[in-house]
């Protein structure tokens, strides 16, 4: 599978469709958040990804990292709470692996990928069982490696289990006792709810396997 490239028009789309998606989802995002946290999830993302909204027509010049970094970067200076910290940084990392490249092969995303989950993991220091974004990230990044290494599968069909995995991630975090975060604070109140990180992590992978050729 080594002939399997993933362009810049590919991130592109991505990055265009996280922007309709933090519009289209904001309200449940706050409505999650508002459950067991300050409900500011949903309306701090929409914040992050307008400012990249605003600027993304004059970055798709750059190389697919710089196009990251800079949206990054948005996220980070305009966006409070957890999700400018750990999506600025997932985002900032994302593209490092492939600095200087307009196009990767799917090794080379996965490298991406997990570049960017170790920044949450180490920002949030949080591990899965911790009612966070890990707990849809890190199964996912972890499923889609070995379905593409060990298991055979086509790169589409590894990111589908991915996906899949992340889903089911972001499922467990609802009876989970949340120890990171505004949530922690409630103990076994959080019982019940769904993590707002989570469900936005699941939302990203979706459109990373829905643009995928």
């Amino acid at each position: 599978m080594s002939d399997y490239i993933l362009n810049k028009d590919y991130f592109i789309a991505v990055i265009e469709d996280l922007i309709e998606m933090a519009e289209e989802k904001k309200e449940y995002f706050i409505q999650l958040d508002s459950a067991i946290g300050d409900g500011d999830h949903g309306m701090n993302l929409s914040i992050g990804f307008r400012e990249v909204s605003k600027n993304l027509e004059e970055w798709k010049s750059e190389d697919i990292n710089t196009i990251f970094k800079n949206a990054g970067t948005a996220l980070l200076d305009k966006v409070g709470g957890a999700a400018g910290p750990l999506y600025g940084g997932f985002f900032m990392k994302f593209g490092l692996p492939v600095k200087g490249k307009d196009e990767v092969t799917f090794d080379e995303f996965i490298e991406m990928m997990e570049s960017g989950v170790a920044i949450i993991e180490k920002r949030g220091k949080a591990v899965v069982g911790d009612a966070t974004m890990v707990d849809t990230l890190r199964p996912a990044v972890d499923a889609m490696k070995k379905a593409y290494h060990d298991d055979g599968c086509s790169p589409k069909e590894a990111m589908k289990i991915a996906m899949e995995v992340g889903a089911q991630g972001s499922d467990s975090t609802v009876p989970l006792i949340a120890k990171k975060g505004r949530a922690m604070r409630l103990g076994e109140r959080a019982i019940g709810h769904r993590d707002p990180g989570s469900a936005s992590s699941a939302a990203m992978l979706e459109i990373f396997y829905k643009h995928m050729p």
